[in-house]
């Protein structure tokens, strides 16, 4: 027979997994220097504009 477990406890333990997974990705993503979000976004941006130059022309 398995062990007792105390639900609300259990479903407690479960939602503060999660909010530690969302704050531990919110950290990654918001705890970054100007300088490297500025670098990221001008890769975004090199890397749109070089898709686009390459798409075919439909009429």
């Amino acid at each position: 027979m398995g062990d007792v477990i105390n639900l609300r406890m259990a479903r407690k333990a479960r939602s503060r997994r999660a909010a530690e997974q969302t704050a531990q990705a919110n950290r990654a993503r918001h705890g970054r220097t100007k300088a490297e979000m500025a670098a990221e976004k001008a890769e975004a941006a090199r890397l749109r504009r070089h898709l686009d130059g390459t798409e075919r022309e439909t009429d």
